[in-house]
């Protein structure tokens, strides 16, 4: 390695348990605590105490084991994040089974390819249309037994089963389960190619969840925490959050409707979140709508400019002049203490990780009083790898290493992750876990630089790089975080790889559009093909690019953007489910724009 950086443990981990362990001990530690939290049909929230959620778990894992379920089977949950979810993986790895998490939003094809790649023997879907879509690739899945619906009672038919198994039976099943047994293969979401199974054993997730506990004691282990969960469990990040509430002192409230997102954070009053930087770049343009044009609009931007100049200098590490304190504490009473509200008024803490966080919202959130600790992670590592701290943080940085974890850069400029939370492997791809594997270091495809006070920097993606016809190197990453910051921009995805120069494919949010229109005093549109071509929305797109083209030299900056009248979703293919584009899927579907409009001017 060019540089290394290790960040080391407080405390020895003992990682040769099973995850059922983590959850079990929580019990032990605080049987009365409220440990799950979620919504019932009417919308009433109900609670289950650790002890009650352990008791759950264990009469879920009997049925599993009266259903024929034997160590190393493959189990698969498709739903939305729910308790059952939840209970289900708990249920499902503390046997020695294997959870195999689908997407819903997977078609039936990549159920098909999962499920067999995985030997999938029972599966459990979210409601009638989920099964539906099992049933169709049914007789293409040999090795596919129960298929059995969450909406329809498939917790309650588990533990009625298993009424017919002992304690003590599954007391041996779980004691027989060490920390080197895979407890998931997780299927990549995958901006690129087809999605691989990434193995996991319980000792990758025992030892980061206890790394993070000891990484981040204000969030994990302070009285009262509370993390309203929203992203969707198939997602490694999110069920490594579910771990680390158990092995802290967190209560973990479930929620899976962004619909209802601010009514939830209302009710249940988080202390921290974890997001994916769209959901905060999203909050902060509502917000500005909100303010309007007027006078209240005004007060906003004033508050907007104060805020990111007290952060730029709380950040320097200098004393904050008194002038500025003075101002920040006048926008508090004004503006800053009604945008926390909206997080229910008791958020210490977010963490934000998926894609590279724009500094302008970073800086505007410290601000206001809610610092964004951006982190970093794969699923190849079971999420988190590094995540900036809740005192020194460096805004810009995806932070320092977990404890217990060594990230390095290569001669290349590749940054390099070892730790006991790399993953077993690929799953049926010995040559692609020898390829991104080696010596121990696990390859990330990212480029990146560590300090000397060992925080990391994200500088672009080894395989997103554009090289430009004239040999220019860009990173798309900073331009896009910073072009969709624009209230009406929903994606940017850049271009520009062996072209003569840097352009953008720009997409538009057909609501927030309207909502920004309207503030600015103008009409309403009532399509997206109307929205591109609205000369109003067109300026602010302009705007918005050459904000963006402010970071960068002329060589990287975007000479060129079309805004394209479609969404892009997960549903047609061209996000995944982290909210990120899927840049070739994208590149393919707009060749002929490309080519022909963007570089040859034609139209």
């Amino acid at each position: 390695m060019y540089k290394q950086y290790t960040r080391p443990l407080e405390q020895s981990i003992d990682d040769d348990k099973n995850l059922f362990a983590v959850l079990a001990e929580r019990a032990e530690r605080t049987p009365n605590d409220s440990l799950v939290e979620y919504k019932d049909e009417t919308g009433t929230w109900r609670s289950f105490s650790a002890t009650e959620f352990r008791d759950e778990v264990i009469a879920i894992a009997k049925g599993l084991i009266a259903r024929g379920i034997m160590p190393g089977d493959s189990v698969s949950v498709i739903a939305h994040t729910c308790w059952q979810w939840t209970a289900l993986d708990m249920a499902i790895m503390s046997i020695g089974a294997l959870t195999v998490p689908v997407y819903e939003t997977n078609s039936p094809a990549q159920v098909r390819m999962i499920f067999n790649d995985a030997d999938v023997k029972m599966a459990f879907a979210e409601d009638d249309a989920q099964r539906d879509k099992i049933e169709s690739v049914r007789a293409d899945c040999p090795e596919l037994r129960d298929v059995y619906v969450i909406g329809l009672g498939a917790v309650d038919t588990m533990i009625e089963y298993g009424r017919a198994v002992s304690d003590a039976e599954f007391w041996e099943r779980e004691r027989a389960v060490q920390g080197d047994d895979l407890a998931t293969i997780v299927y990549t979401s995958g901006s690129t190619g087809t999605p691989k199974g990434i193995e996991l054993s319980h000792r990758n997730f025992v030892f980061i969840t206890y790394s993070g506990v000891q990484s981040m004691p204000d969030i994990a282990m302070k009285p009262n925490r509370r993390l309203l969960l929203f992203l969707p469990l198939a997602h490694v990040f999110a069920r490594y959050m579910q771990f680390f509430c158990f092995a802290g002192n967190v209560t973990l409230g479930l929620s899976s409707n962004l619909k209802t997102i601010l009514a939830d954070f209302s009710a249940f009053k988080p202390t921290f979140i974890l997001a994916v930087p769209r959901i905060f770049e999203k909050i902060y343009n509502a917000a500005s709508q909100k303010a309007g044009a007027g006078l209240k609009g005004r007060i906003f931007a004033g508050a907007t400019q104060v805020a990111r100049k007290w952060s730029y200098a709380q950040q320097s590490g200098e004393p904050i002049p008194f002038m500025l304190q003075a101002q920040h504490a006048l926008y508090n009473k004004l503006v800053y203490r009604s945008i926390m509200a909206v997080f229910g008024g008791h958020v210490e803490y977010a963490v934000s990780g998926g894609a590279p966080l724009d500094a302008s919202i970073a800086h505007f959130f410290n601000g206001v009083g809610l610092p964004l600790l951006e982190g970093y992670g794969m699923t190849e590592t079971c999420a988190p790898s590094s995540v900036n701290p809740t005192v020194g943080y460096k805004i810009g940085t995806i932070g320092l290493p977990m404890q217990g974890v060594t990230m390095g850069v290569d001669e290349d400029g590749e940054l390099c992750v070892k730790s006991p939370a790399v993953c077993v492997g690929y799953h049926n791809h010995p040559e692609l876990t020898k390829q991104q594997i080696v010596d121990g270091w696990l390859h990330t495809g990212d480029l990146g630089t560590i300090d000397d006070d060992g925080f990391v920097s994200i500088t672009g993606r080894k395989k997103d790089l554009i090289i430009t016809a004239g040999g220019k190197n860009v990173s798309p990453g900073i331009l896009e975080a910073s072009v969709m910051t624009s209230p009406v921009v929903d994606q940017c995805v850049v271009i520009g790889d062996r072209k003569p120069f840097v352009a953008a494919i720009i997409s538009l949010d057909l609501a927030e559009t309207n909502t920004w229109l309207t503030a600015q005093g103008a009409e309403p549109v009532t399509n997206l093909a109307e929205a591109a071509k609205n000369p109003i929305v067109v300026a602010e797109v302009e705007r918005a690019v050459n904000k963006a083209d402010d970071l960068v030299s002329r060589a990287e900056s975007i000479r060129k953007f079309e805004i394209v009248p479609d969404s892009f979703t997960e549903a047609n293919g061209m996000l995944t489910p982290s909210l990120k584009a899927k840049r070739q899927v994208i590149v393919d579907h707009y060749r002929d724009l490309i080519d022909n409009v963007i570089y040859a001017g034609k139209r």
